[in-house]
This record gives C-alpha cells, sequence and structure tokens, in this order.
C-alpha cells in the first residue's frame, strides 16, 4: 500500500474511532493510539504524536454541541481542569523517559481498572442518596441534563416514562475528583490520549454526575488537556504533519457524528458500550506490553 493509500485508510477509520470517543468522553485517542501501533505497525511514540493532536480536534469539533444541548457542565469542567493541565504537562515530561513496552502495559492497566471499578462501584452506589459537597455548594456545579423516557440516571432522581424530561442532579465529592483528575491528567500526557477513560469514571462514580453529563464533560475538557501536552510533543519532534493532520480529519468528521448521537442513545446502552470498549482495548494493549 502506497503512503497516500496508507493515510486515506488512516483517515477513514479515524472516522470510526473519533465518533466513539466523542460519544464516550473518552477521545479518539484511547481508540486511535492501538489501531495506529496494532494495525499499521507504527511507533508507538509516533502514533501519541497524532493522537494528541486529534484529542483536541476532536474535542473542539464537538464540545460546541454538548453545551449548546445541555450536556456538558462547563463549571465542573473549568474546576477539574485545573488539576488536570497540571497533571498532563508533568506525564508529557515523563513520557521521553519510558520505553515502549512501558507505556503499552501503562496504557491497558488504566483501561482496565476504569471499567472494573466502573462497573462494581455502579452496584455499590445503587440507591445510596448523593452526599452533600460544600465545595460543590460554593461553586454551584450543580445542573440538569434532558433524558429521554424510561427511568432516571440515577437512583432517587425525579423522573419516569414518556418523552424527554430535564433532570437534575447534584455533585459531590468535588475533593475527590480533583485528586483524580491529577492522575487522569498525567495519564493523558503519558499516553497521548484524552484520559477519558478516566476522566468518566472520576465524574460518575467519585462526583455522581449522570452518565451523559461525565462523557460530554470529559470530552470538553480533554481538548484543554491535549493542548498542554501536545506542546511536549512538538518540541519532541514525535508529530509527523502528514499523519497528524490525516487523524485529526478524521477525528473531527467522526467527533461530530457522535455528538448527534449522544441525545438519542439510551443511557444504559451507553453505559454497556463505555465498559465493553475499556476491556477489549485494555486486554489488547496489555498482551502488547507484556510480550
Amino acid at each position: 500500500m502506497s503512503p497516500l493509500a496508507e493515510l486515506l485508510v488512516i483517515t477513514v477509520v479515524c472516522v470510526a474511532s473519533g465518533c466513539l470517543g466523542s460519544l464516550l468522553g473518552l477521545g479518539g485517542g484511547t481508540f486511535i493510539v492501538p489501531i495506529l501501533t496494532l494495525a499499521f505497525g507504527l511507533d508507538v511514540r509516533l502514533a501519541i504524536g497524532a493522537s494528541v493532536i486529534s484529542v483536541v480536534a476532536g474535542s473542539a469539533a464537538a464540545s460546541p454541541r454538548y453545551l449548546d444541548e445541555g450536556f456538558a457542565n462547563l463549571r465542573v469542567a473549568v474546576t477539574l481542569e485545573v488539576a488536570t493541565v497540571s497533571g498532563a504537562v508533568g506525564g508529557a515530561l515523563i513520557a521521553g523517559l519510558v520505553s515502549a513496552h512501558v507505556l503499552y502495559t501503562v496504557f491497558g492497566a488504566v483501561l482496565a481498572f476504569s471499567a472494573v471499578q466502573m462497573l462494581r462501584s455502579r452496584r455499590e452506589v445503587a440507591g445510596v442518596a448523593v452526599p452533600e459537597d460544600r465545595i460543590a455548594n460554593l461553586l454551584t456545579l450543580h445542573g440538569s441534563v434532558t433524558e429521554s423516557g424510561g427511568g432516571p440516571d440515577r437512583p432517587g432522581e425525579p423522573g419516569g416514562p414518556g418523552g424527554a424530561t430535564r433532570r437534575p442532579y447534584r455533585v459531590t465529592r468535588t475533593a475527590t475528583g480533583l485528586t483524580m483528575m491529577t492522575a487522569a491528567g498525567a495519564v493523558s500526557g503519558l499516553l497521548g490520549i484524552g484520559s477519558g477513560a478516566m476522566k468518566v469514571p472520576a465524574m460518575d462514580l467519585a462526583m455522581r454526575l449522570p452518565i451523559k453529563v461525565s462523557t460530554a464533560t470529559s470530552n470538553l475538557m480533554i481538548g484543554v488537556t491535549g493542548a498542554a501536552s501536545a506542546v511536549v510533543y512538538l518540541q519532541r519532534g514525535d508529530v509527523v504533519p502528514a499523519l497528524a493532520g490525516a487523524v485529526a480529519l478524521g477525528t473531527v468528521a467522526g467527533a461530530r457524528l457522535g455528538s448527534r448521537l449522544l441525545a438519542v442513545v439510551p443511557t444504559s446502552t451507553l453505559r454497556t458500550i463505555f465498559l465493553v470498549v475499556l476491556l477489549v482495548i485494555s486486554v489488547q494493549m496489555l498482551l502488547r506490553g507484556l510480550a
């Protein structure tokens, strides 16, 4: 396959990964790095360099719609972004000193841990009231989200069968969320992904945001986090312009499609897809890293 044909194939594949990344709040980098390394045989650092550029592009493409439709919580995003940016810069600086096998292994372990914790903790908090949080009250982080028919996204929230309903939600454990976001930012800088694999569980489990709010807010945040670490990758020469351009083009198209799908995809379906995707990719990357 010629280099031009390979770039065209990569662009098409990135449309799908950008769509899924936007829908799940993971950022396309979660899928792009495994695709470029496992399917196209590219060096992991070049894949990460292209991925981190696509993360910024995909976030910019999907975020306006999420904000317009009220899915993304801008106050939560701004509050948590302070922690993630700090972690992202540190992670990007460390990445140049770590071997490729370690990057693969860390990537897979992070995704597996996020999926298992999200599944187990969801069962544990069922029926438990959302604790009061002074920081969330002070910063007025609480909000509401439009949900289609069916039960509420979380036990104890108002709602019922029928058409779309605006459901209120309360934010809790903001301090825990800030700590987890620092770690998520470090993973983002280290692995060149949006670190939504950690951000979404942090907001969903620790801060108790509805899953659609978590994914949309994560998508908004990963663009800022990615931009903070992209500078380091550019200076280090890990970004190939042609490759990064092809990946970003496909990711933007996919992200716009994913932002439209979020409003119509049922919450239970979204959560199931999220968990399955994390587990599948984590196994692939762990096998590669431990080989």
